[in-house]
């Protein structure tokens, strides 16, 4: 780490394995479940055609996300690209707009598993299972990047097993016709229903589900091995966590699509999955679904959103962006406890000020394409135009493309998001002006 100029302060622990395991529970593998009707509704039900387009979409973001992982095996993910690929103020607002992700997606996690348990057990307040789901986190990242590998472990066991009851009920519903199922790839390619137009607008609905994959980036100075050979892991684990997941969500829906192909039926758009799950396999498959998204969403993937953000704002401070209690490392630990409990407390606040469920997603869309954006034209700045790269296709080919596809789902957000988006930008703009007026000095790309 010497060669960054940072000292080596974050304990390395992780593998390749940890790492894929991280990047699928973030992305949560039962997602789909709980935004299945909004989806099916936008994209007038060709669900699984809008997850594929989705992680082809992803796939070459992560490709970019690979490629300066290697060269730059630091912690912070695009914020610390975006600083060593283009310059420090870009880097900055590449960490601003991904800190709006992901100080947004715990208490957006927080809010739809309690929602889910509350209508399941309403004699339990809603805020309690807010405030359990905050505390078991925070203690958890707090303990350590280990503690919350073997949980995640723990927990994607039992996702992939829901899952995998799903699709053997689901499999079997169709096989016997249940409410006149069969096989079928209509849900891919029903002419009378395409419109490209929609499934941009669906898809920028579905990409909530992929978001994540991206926070595998923030770890990477909690790898076992020497920096670059680091570098490289995460790299890897990036690219593989695309494909897996994005199978995993497409034969999902392509069986809910199959079960109940029309969409226009759910009685509540929240609650479709539910509905189908009933429909192929009884009270129980509902029951089993609800209360797996609950806990995928409120302790699996919050968990990791949290030991993402945290490493972000750690990043960020060390290099004096944000204040520098952020950075301190816990002594024993060895984990950025302060950022972990400043991130729980910010989860509470949103949490408690009664923000809709849909706000939070389309501000976190925003923040996160908006970073993808920032990112391939780092990819394409730090590799043709600074180190003068021969390797068109990958270097600028397939970032290219990567902003097209990101590009065109950013402008399907609707006008809200961008209008909270810009606002968020402008006090970023703002925080950054009073910063050099203060003269703060922070880390230099050249410095790299």
């Amino acid at each position: 780490m010497q060669h960054s100029g940072y000292q080596e302060e974050l304990k390395r622990s992780l593998t390749l394995g940890d790492l894929l395991i991280y990047g699928v529970i973030f992305m949560v593998p039962i997602a789909p479940f709980g935004i299945f009707g909004y989806v099916a509704s936008s994209s007038k039900g060709l669900v699984p055609l809008v997850y594929l387009i989705g992680m082809t979409g992803m796939l070459f973001t992560a490709l970019s996300y690979a490629r300066l992982a290697e060269v730059f095996p630091v912690a912070g993910s695009v914020y610390s690209y975006a600083q060593r690929g283009i310059n420090e103020h870009i880097g900055f607002f590449a960490g601003w707009l991904i800190l709006l992700d992901y100080i947004l997606i715990p208490p957006l996690l927080y809010l739809v598993s309690a929602t889910a348990l509350h209508t399941m057990l309403p004699i339990i307040p809603k805020v309690a299972w807010l405030i359990v789901f905050v505390l078991i986190n925070t203690v958890i990242n707090i303990l350590g990047i280990e503690i919350t590998a073997k949980t995640n472990k723990v927990i994607v066991a039992v996702e992939i097993s829901v899952l995998l009851i799903f699709l053997l009920v689901g499999f079997t519903a169709v096989n016997v016709h249940i409410n006149g199922a069969h096989f079928s790839l209509m849900p891919f390619i029903a002419k009378e229903e395409f419109d490209l137009s929609l499934l941009m607008n669906a898809a920028s609905i579905a990409v909530l589900s992929f978001l994540g994959f991206d926070s595998i980036s923030t770890l990477t100075e909690e790898v076992k091995g020497e920096r670059t050979a680091a570098g490289k892991i995460v790299g890897k684990a990036i690219i593989l966590t695309i494909p897996i997941i994005g199978s995993l969500f497409i034969l999902q829906t392509w069986v809910a699509s199959l079960i109940v192909p029309d969409y226009t039926s759910f009685q509540d758009l929240s609650g479709a999955f539910y509905e189908i799950a009933q429909i192929a396999g009884g009270n129980w498959l509902r029951g089993l679904c609800s209360v797996a998204t609950a806990l995928a969403w409120g302790i699996a993937n919050a968990l990791v959103a949290q030991a993402a953000i945290s490493r972000i704002l750690f990043s960020m401070a060390r290099d004096r962006k944000l204040p520098a209690i952020l950075a301190l490392i816990h002594p024993k630990y060895k984990t950025p406890y302060v950022s972990t409990l400043l991130v729980a407390f910010i989860t509470l606040v949103i949490m408690m000020a009664g923000i809709r469920i849909d706000d939070l997603a389309s501000l976190i869309n925003f923040g996160a394409l908006s970073a993808f954006l920032i990112l391939h034209v780092t990819v394409i700045n730090h590799f043709i135009i600074r180190k003068k790269s021969r390797n068109y296709f990958n270097h600028l080919f397939l970032p290219i493309v990567g902003l097209l596809i990101i590009g065109y789902v950013w402008m399907s957000l609707g006008f809200l998001a961008r209008e909270l988006g810009f606002v968020w930008i402008s006090i970023g703009l703002f925080y950054m002006i009073i910063m050099k007026l203060l003269g703060k000095k922070g880390f230099k790309s050249e410095d790299y």
